[in-house]
């Protein structure tokens, strides 16, 4: 029961976080073509999230403050309330005629969510021990997944009804209440205080994660993990497009269907990820995302295209992705430094965030060179390079947990 309540708090911390930033990142693209902005200038809106890229750099100053529950507390919400009274000021300006203002406002709420998904990673590492680890990062993933769907759909039919000054305040205010579970997040056996000596601040804050014994493994499976699938995913709505479906088709499709079969996923994950080891668990997780590659090349090759073949893609797709997300941040949980926890945890989501962002800028140039098949037979070959690795690198470490289970 306790375990539940704790993961209830999480997922209104990760879900908080999500759905300003995905309902900023919709509506802003929408807005500025609306406003004749070039196609130029609304590409810049990618560096909105940079502040999640950049976070690992002030993540060792949580970490070093942080040596109880109450100190994880202060600084979740602290940045929680900044963030909330940041989304409320831009509800004042006028896009049309601060457009510049909103949007460096827009940057600096990012600044806060990410300081903010630093302490509530570092507290959700502490929080669980390795056997439900995994379940805490269900919750994170589902937080994700349905803050997407939610941001990036619902509340862009809200703000066509409601506009922008109506609608920000209401999502400050549900920012807010999304921290009255973490009122009542107790330590009553005194676990969560970490007795640690805290060196001087050095490089070596950061620098330690990649010294640890056997880390680069780790790293090489975080960049290879995702990669069979960024670039599918990155892809398959302009591929929607070239096949006569209009928005509404793709925003069935892709943010309703998708995002709910990854949210689903995600929750299935933690517990099958909680009864498999953590070897067997990325070889199990790593097959879906080969074949969800491999579906999309025979889709471009051989099978028809229609509402029911695409349907089942995007379910195989999004479905396979959300389970990876569970393997990433479970094994992710597992390779911090004691003391380090939100500086390693966030070293490891931004090389994910980083290898994401290269094969999706990777994907659409095979794509207009080689045509869709031919980004799908990568993306196949990647999976499997991927599955390969990691059969290759981990056994030992197979053999070890079959030892200690």
């Amino acid at each position: 029961m306790q375990n539940k309540g704790k993961l209830f708090t999480f997922f209104c911390l990760y879900i908080a976080q999500t759905i300003p930033m995905s309902f900023f990142s919709t509506v802003l693209p929408v807005i500025m073509r609306q406003q004749h902005f070039s196609l130029e200038t609304i590409g810049m809106l990618q560096f909105l999230k940079l502040p999640w890229v950049l976070k690992f750099l002030w993540s060792p100053a949580i970490d070093r403050s942080s040596q109880s529950l109450g100190d994880y507390k202060r600084w979740i919400f602290s940045s929680e309330i900044i963030y909330a009274v940041v989304i409320l000021a831009i509800s004042f300006l006028d896009f049309q005629i601060s457009p510049y203002w909103v949007i460096a406002l827009v940057v600096f709420s990012f600044i806060a969510s990410a300081t903010q998904d630093i302490a509530t990673d570092a507290l959700a590492v502490i929080s669980f021990d390795r056997k439900n680890k995994s379940l805490v990062n269900s919750m994170q993933s589902m937080g994700s997944f349905a803050g997407a769907m939610v941001g990036g759909g619902l509340l862009l039919l809200l703000y066509h009804q409601l506009g922008w000054s109506s609608l920000l305040p209401f999502l400050a205010l549900f920012v807010v209440i999304a921290l009255v579970p973490l009122l009542f997040f107790k330590d009553k056996d005194g676990t969560l205080v970490q007795q640690k000596e805290i060196p001087k601040a050095s490089p070596n804050d950061l620098l330690g994660f990649f010294k640890q014994e056997g880390i680069w493994k780790q790293i090489v499976f975080l960049a290879l993990y995702y990669a069979g699938a960024i670039g599918t995913l990155s892809m398959v709505k302009p591929m929607l497009v070239d096949h006569g479906y209009g928005m509404k088709e793709i925003g069935i499709m892709s943010g309703i269907v998708g995002t709910s079969v990854g949210c689903v996923a995600s929750l299935g994950g933690g517990f099958v990820i909680r009864k498999l080891s953590r070897y067997r668990a990325r070889v199990v997780f790593a097959i879906p995302v080969l074949l969800s590659a491999i579906y999309f090349y025979l889709l471009a090759t051989e099978l028809p295209i229609n509402t029911a073949t695409l349907h089942l893609g995007i379910t195989l797709l999004w479905g396979s992705y959300g389970m990876a997300t569970i393997v990433v941040y479970t094994t992710a949980m597992d390779c911090v430094r004691q003391g380090y926890e939100g500086t390693d945890f966030t070293i490891q989501t931004v090389i994910t965030h980083l290898s994401g962002m290269f094969m999706a800028a990777g994907a659409g140039k095979l794509a207009s060179s080689f045509g869709y098949s031919g980004l799908f037979l990568v993306e196949a070959i990647v999976g499997a390079v991927s599955l390969v690795y990691i059969v290759a690198a981990f056994r030992q470490q197979a053999e070890y947990e079959n030892i200690t289970r």
